[in-house]
């Protein structure tokens, strides 16, 4: 079972924006990810809860920040509920979207198993709803992923196999690159791994 931190930076000017403590493992049913965030001044600032099926789709999501909060899965597309900070109002949403995507790291990861590509594969177009801090409002977003190449790295552990992805975002053009190895972030724009107390987990190649 990963478990470790990120640090995680405005992606403009790199401001520092917090840390990301995590733990993620693979199960029976798919993948779980559980983080907590805290500010830079270390007051807790959120939390993440995603658990993803064994084909990458979302069985269940839950995102907290700023009193916000977010339940989600995928249901007829995806549908998700938000809260205010008052607990009175809560507004459902739903978008004709493959997955969620957001700050945390755990979204790439689940991104890259929902797609499965293989450095042979040609740019896969998704379409996500990205849940944007400090305020987790929904925005529909359509991206490009493409495998660039998969290297293994020798580590004291043994081998360490890397996936490098190009992500492009179609409505900008930008694009930027992911480096993951099994179920962790090694760096991605504003994500830099700063602690891992074990290895990576690996996927199974195929779902059972």
């Amino acid at each position: 079972m990963p478990r470790g931190r990120y640090s995680l930076h405005d992606l403009h000017d790199h401001t520092p924006l917090g840390e990301e403590h995590f733990h993620c493992a693979p199960g029976p049913s798919g993948w779980r990810y559980v983080s907590q965030t805290t500010a830079p001044s270390g007051d807790h600032a959120g939390s993440a809860d995603l658990a993803i099926d064994e084909l990458g789709r979302p069985i269940r999501l839950e995102l907290h920040a700023a009193s916000w909060q977010v339940r989600g899965a995928a249901i007829e597309g995806v549908t998700w509920v938000r809260t205010d900070p008052t607990g009175v109002h809560a507004i459902e949403g739903n978008a004709p979207a493959h997955a969620f995507t957001g700050t945390s790291p755990a979204f790439l990861v689940a991104t890259a198993r929902l797609l499965r590509l293989t450095p042979a594969s040609p740019a896969t177009r998704v379409r996500l709803v990205a849940f944007t801090d400090p305020v987790l409002a929904p925005r529909t977003v359509d991206q490009s992923w493409a495998l660039l190449r998969s290297e293994a790295h020798a580590t004291d552990s043994g081998p360490l196999m890397v996936d490098e992805y190009q992500v492009s975002a179609l409505d900008t053009g930008e694009r930027y690159a992911v480096h993951l190895a099994g179920d962790v972030v090694l760096a991605a724009p504003g994500i830099e791994l700063e602690h891992l107390e074990t290895p990576p987990s690996a996927f199974p190649e195929h779902p059972v």
